[in-house]
Parts: structure tokens; C-alpha cells; sequence
């Protein structure tokens, strides 16, 4: 199936549709949300793992498809965002593209809209953030902006709706190629020029039917993909040849391959336009500046991003905590008797009875117990760090040490991403130039803990332990992360590229942004976890019942009774934890509620503070899930996938057993 038969299937009987583009930075994301209600279905590529977000708004009476093509700085094609984003426009043009630019650096931003203009697709700007621009005392004036384009420019503020129906209204009403072409030097026009009206003599069709102008400007730029287009067309070489004609011409007066000259020609030209649209109009600078400035200095942007670290643990220790003791007692004085009184009446006292309560009593609570007090609590604290700007600022302060781990700064964020969920952050190494670092980076996120086994250190190992083996976890746990990054890095051929990315003072979070990303991050988890859950718990209580469980739990017994020191069902808990990794604390739990009662020295009825460490610990370390097994060898291979799956069990057992003894000897 190819790329176009792709969008169109997932926007059937759209009126119109309209591509949403720009960086990761100008809240592209915020615009799709607000116009398509979040209600978004997700498309990837043939060979791809980037995806694109399609949705469906109604405007005036039609149905118009919204595409939110992968965030780049560029349509270049070096990286696979940047492939995917100039396919999805290349292969099927959208009526419309709205090109989202940042107020706050408009000259940045502009290049990627020039990149569309020279493309001649129809184009509306839309001027995002103008709040922060307002307080920046940055003034832009759409009109001379739209003026030295001949494009529509709408003002906008996403989060807030501002300006949102007026730039669809002026895409929905955008006629087809009535921009003008931007203009470069003399020596550039020239040369595209000429190399166009050898097109047009040459070739009966260009490749996706591009103008004679677009075509020539990306074979000027040696665009490999369009070489090798035209290279297998009829009259494709002397097209080919007059192209390496006049970039040599042009190279031997300027004195840079043209490849290079017009490229910086188009940075220029976005400054020019930028500086003419633009004035400032305060000299003060932002609070916003100032804190941003100061999170990127090691002397104070260092002790701070500690801080932030540790108070979100913290709060997410003690917070989850205490929310997780309101729930179960909650739960033990309203819903569980009527859940038992209901099973007591289908049921009676025979052991399906007793099966029905491990599911629908037990396992419901467990499941609940753990998600709405700490991945609920997490999904939260992420989005504040997200839509604040923060881990910007922690990917440019890092930059130093994750060169010790063979990868650049912006890794660190693919790390902070693992920490929601290691599935997409994996998938985010796509950004990532080379096979060795797109290797390291998966293996440090895979170390990295996720939110589900988060909420197996603060619901386990903090909770009915003590915080302090919550945090000796997670310090072990970024010591482990440092000392595997530095040993692959040694090992593995190559070096790491310098760190590239657009730094930008920070934004107040805006609360329904928040709210939206945490809620349907929590929605996905109840909606994956707790059928999972309910057949889990029902699968353990067959086998605890029907005493069928030690059957299971007998070969684990050297490794998690002889060497790890745990009861012989926490091995068991274990396996079922590859579902999903709080399963295997909810298991626990739900086996402590059937045992024991609720209470919130539950494990502790069956397991010391030390047992649930090594335990929690354990479970920490070894690969997720299969979700994350699966885009493991979706992106690196079946070879490396079980590799990578290899290493971390081995690990978390060896380090496990070493923790028991070294508790044992302190």
C-alpha cells in the first residue's frame, strides 16, 4: 500500500484536506488537538516508524481531514521525519498546508516555510505563540508578512483557540499557487531558470508532477531521492547533466558547491523577512528568559534540574501513597462488599466464587490502586515538564555526559520519554543519524523506568518498605543506565553527532493542555491494562485455587527462592509482569487481598521490606513488556531485539541476587 493510499483511506469523504507542519516546538500538536478533538487515528508509512496523526473537523458546513505531518525544522530528507513529512505532501498534496511558525523566532521558522513555497504547494502561515511573543515585546506584523509572501498569515494561540477560525477559514479558501516564488540571488535565479526551461523541453512529466521550478531547485540542492527519479525518465540524464553544468559554474564563481550556497541563501532570505515583519518593542527581558537562561548553566541549571527530579519523585512517592491508602480504603468500605455480596449470590462459597473475587474484587482494586495514584499522578508531572519547555533545557545541560554514553543531548529526551512509556521513546530514536546510536539509545531507554514500573517502585518498594528503597532504586537504576551507556559506547565502532536542536525560553503550561495529554495517556493505560488485569487475575486465581500455581512456581525456585531470596510466587508474578510490568506488583497484591485482606501492610504479611526491594528491584531492570519487545525488533531487527531482551533479564537477575546479599550483610 503506498503512503497516499494511506491518508485517504483514513479520511474518507473529506470535503478537503489541509497537512498541519512545522518543528516539534510551535504547538503543531495543540492546533491538531483543538481542531480534531484529540479524536485521532495514527497512520505509518510503508518501512516507516514515523507516523502521521489524522483526524476530521466540520468548518462551515464541511468535513475537512486534518493531517499533522511529523515535526521537522526541514524538508531535506536526511532523517526519516523529514522523508515522511515531504512524502506525505509529494505523493498526495493536500489542498492545503498550514505552516505553523514560531513567534517568538520567526527567522528560525521561516525556513521550513520557504522549503514548502519553493515546493509550489498552496500555503496559509499560521504565526503560533503570540502570547509569548507579547510577552517577549515582540510585535509581528502579519500583513507585511503576508505581503512579502503573497500567503495568507493568521496570528494564532492554539492552546487558547485565538485566531483558530481564521486560519481555516483562509486555507479552506486558498486558492491553488497564488504565492509568489521566493527569490533569491542572481546567480541562483539564473541557474534555476535555466535548469526549469531544460525541464520543461526535456521531460513529458516531472516526479509527483512538481513545476519545472520546484524540481530544478531540488536537484540544484542534489536531493538524492529526485535524482534518482529522473534519472530512470526518459530524457532524465540530460536533465541531470545540465544540472551538474550549472552548479559547477555557479560553484567556481561563489566558491561553495550550490548544494550549500543555496540552502544558506534560503536561511538568509528567511532573516531578511523576518527582520522586515518583525520589531521589538521592550528591551526588558522575560522572567521566562531569565529562568531559561539560568536552567542551562551548569552552575545553576545543574542543582536545579536535581531538585526538579527530586521533587517529582518525591511528590510522586508520597502523593501516590497517600492517594493509594484513601483508594483501598475506599474501595474495602463501598465497592468491595457489594462486589462480594453479588459473587456470594451467583456463586455461593464454591471455588468459582472464590475465582470471580481474584477478578472482580482483587484484581480490579489492585489495578486501580496502582494506576489512578501513580501513573495517573506521573502522566501529570510529564506533561507539566513537556509543556513548560523544561526538557529542552535538560537535553542541551546533558549534553556533556550523554557524549560519555555514545549519544548527543537530545537523546536525554528520549530518556525522559521512556519514562511515560518506552514504546514510543524507542520509536523516537528514529531521529537519531546512525545504527549504533539508534542501539544505545534503545538499550538506555529499555533500563529506563517506564511509569508502569514506577509505579512498582513508589506502590511497592516505597510504600510498604520505605521511600528510601524507593529511591535506591532508582538511583541504581541510573547508575546501571550510565554504566551501560558508557560500555556500549566503548564498544560499539563510531562517535556520536554534536547536538543540533532550537532552544527557546520557557512557557507557562496551559492547564487544558495538560489536562488533555494526561488524561488520554491514562485512558490508553486503562483501556490496555485493566482487560489485561482482569484475565490475569482470573488465570492466578485458578491457579491458586486449584493449588496448580507451585506447579508453575517449581523450576523458578533455584533462581527466585535459592538466588533472588523471594517466595516462590513472586517468580510467577514475574513472568505474567512481560504483559504489562505493574501487573506483576498488582498480582502480588491481589494475591496479599485474598490471603490477607485489604491494608496497606499487605505484602508486608508474606514479604520483608528487604524481599520487596530485591523483588521491585528485579522488576525494574528486566526488559518492559512485549509491546516493547515488539518495536524493539520492528526497529533494530529480530537479532537485536533479543539481545537487548537477554542483557536485561541477565542483568536484573545478577543484580538482584547481588542486592540480597549485600541487604544481608548490612
Amino acid at each position: 500500500m503506498s503512503s497516499c493510499h494511506v491518508i485517504t483511506q483514513h479520511l474518507p469523504n473529506a470535503d478537503l484536506t489541509i497537512a498541519l507542519a512545522g518543528n516539534p516546538n510551535v504547538g503543531k500538536s495543540s492546533l491538531f488537538n483543538r481542531l480534531t478533538g484529540a479524536h485521532a487515528e495514527t497512520a505509518n508509512y510503508p518501512g516507516k516508524t514515523v507516523a502521521l496523526n489524522l483526524g476530521v473537523m466540520q468548518f462551515d458546513g464541511r468535513r475537512i481531514g486534518v493531517i499533522d505531518l511529523p515535526g521537522t525544522y526541514a524538508l531535506g530528507a536526511h532523517s526519516e521525519d523529514q522523508q515522511v513529512a515531504r512524502q506525505a505532501v509529494l505523493e498526495n498534496p493536500p489542498d492545503a498546508i498550514v505552516a505553523i511558525a514560531d513567534a517568538t523566532n520567526l527567522e528560525r521558522n521561516l525556513y521550513l516555510v520557504l522549503q514548502y513555497l519553493d515546493l509550489g504547494l498552496p500555503l496559509v502561515v499560521a504565526v503560533n505563540l503570540m502570547d509569548e511573543a507579547t510577552r517577549a515585546g515582540i510585535a509581528i506584523d502579519a500583513a507585511r508578512l503576508s505581503g512579502d509572501r503573497r500567503a495568507p498569515v493568521v496570528p494564532t494561540i492554539a492552546t487558547r483557540g485565538n485566531g483558530v477560525a481564521e486560519l481555516i477559514d483562509a486555507a479552506a479558501r486558498l486558492p491553488r499557487a497564488t504565492h509568489a516564488a521566493p527569490e533569491y540571488d542572481i546567480e541562483i535565479e539564473t541557474a534555476i531558470d535555466a535548469l526549469a526551461r531544460t525541464i520543461c523541453a526535456t521531460l513529458a512529466e516531472t516526479p509527483y508532477r512538481l513545476t519545472p521550478r520546484a524540481l530544478a531547485i531540488l536537484l540544484l540542492e542534489d536531493d538524492a531521492e529526485l535524482t534518482r527519479a529522473v534519472a530512470q525518465t526518459s530524457g532524465g540524464a540530460a536533465v541531470l547533466a545540465r544540472s551538474r553544468e550549472l552548479s559547477a559554474a555557479i560553484e567556481a564563481r561563489v566558491g561553495e558547491p550550490l548544494s550549500l550556497h543555496l540552502p544558506r541563501a534560503r536561511h538568509a532570505l528567511a532573516r531578511e523577512i523576518a527582520c522586515h515583519a518583525t520589531s521589538q518593542c521592550a528591551e526588558r527581558e522575560p522572567l521566562s528568559v531569565k529562568l531559561w537562561r539560568a536552567s542551562i548553566q551548569p552552575l545553576t541549571g545543574i542543582p536545579t534540574l536535581i531538585g526538579v527530579l527530586i521533587a517529582l519523585f518525591a511528590f510522586l512517592f508520597w502523593a501516590g501513597g497517600t492517594m493509594a491508602e484513601a483508594f483501598a480504603g475506599f474501595w474495602e468500605a463501598f465497592v468491595s462488599p457489594p462486589i462480594q455480596a453479588v459473587v456470594a449470590l451467583i456463586f455461593g462459597e464454591s471455588i468459582l466464587g472464590k475465582i470471580a473475587l481474584w477478578g472482580f474484587d482483587a484484581g480490579i482494586e489492585a489495578a486501580l490502586e496502582i494506576g489512578i495514584p501513580y501513573v495517573l499522578t506521573f502522566y501529570a508531572l510529564l506533561a507539566l515538564l513537556e509543556d513548560s519547555g523544561y526538557m529542552n533545557s535538560i537535553a542541551f545541560l546533558v549534553d556533556a555526559l550523554m557524549k560519555r554514553l555514545g549519544l548527543h543531548g537530545r537523546a536525554v529526551i528520549m530518556l525522559l520519554a521512556g519514562a511515560g512509556c518506552n514504546v514510543p521513546a524507542i520509536m523516537g530514536t528514529r531521529v537519531l543519524t546512525t545504527r549504533r546510536e539508534r542501539v544505545i539509545a534503545s538499550t538506555l531507554v529499555v533500563l529506563t523506568p517506564c511509569s508502569a514500573r514506577t509505579a512498582v517502585i513508589a506502590g511497592g518498594a516505597a510504600l510498604f518498605a520505605g521511600w528510601q528503597y524507593g529511591a535506591a532504586i532508582l538511583l541504581i537504576s541510573l547508575a546501571l543506565i550510565i554504566a551501560t551507556g558508557v560500555a556500549l559506547s566503548r564498544l560499539m565502532p563510531g562517535r556520536s553527532d554534536d547536538l543540533v536542536m532550537e532552544m527557546f525560553p520557557f512557557r507557562v503550561p496551559t492547564p487544558s493542555v495538560v489536562a488533555r495529554k494526561t488524561w488520554f495517556r491514562f485512558r490508553e493505560f486503562i483501556l490496555t491494562a485493566l482487560p489485561i488485569v482482569l484475565i490475569g487475575s482470573f488465570v492466578m486465581g485458578v491457579l491458586y485455587e486449584t493449588g496448580a500455581i507451585w506447579i508453575f512456581s517449581a523450576p523458578l525456585a533455584p533462581i527466585v527462592e535459592g538466588w533472588l531470596g523471594l517466595p516462590a510466587i513472586a517468580g510467577l508474578t514475574l513472568i505474567f509482569a512481560t504483559l504489562r510490568k505493574e501487573l506483576a506488583l498488582q498480582f502480588l497484591l491481589t494475591l496479599a487481598l485474598v490471603q490477607y485482606g485489604s491494608g496497606a501492610d499487605n505484602l508486608l504479611s508474606f514479604m520483608t521490606p528487604q524481599q520487596i526491594f530485591v523483588y521491585a528491584l528485579v522488576n525494574t531492570l528486566y526488559i518492559p513488556c512485549l509491546a516493547t519487545f515488539a518495536v524493539l525488533r520492528k526497529e533494530l531487527g529480530t537479532r537485536a531485539a533479543i539481545g537487548i531482551a537477554t542483557f536485561t533479564i541477565v542483568l536484573a537477575v545478577v543484580v538482584g541476587g547481588v542486592a540480597r546479599y549485600a541487604l544481608a550483610i548490612l
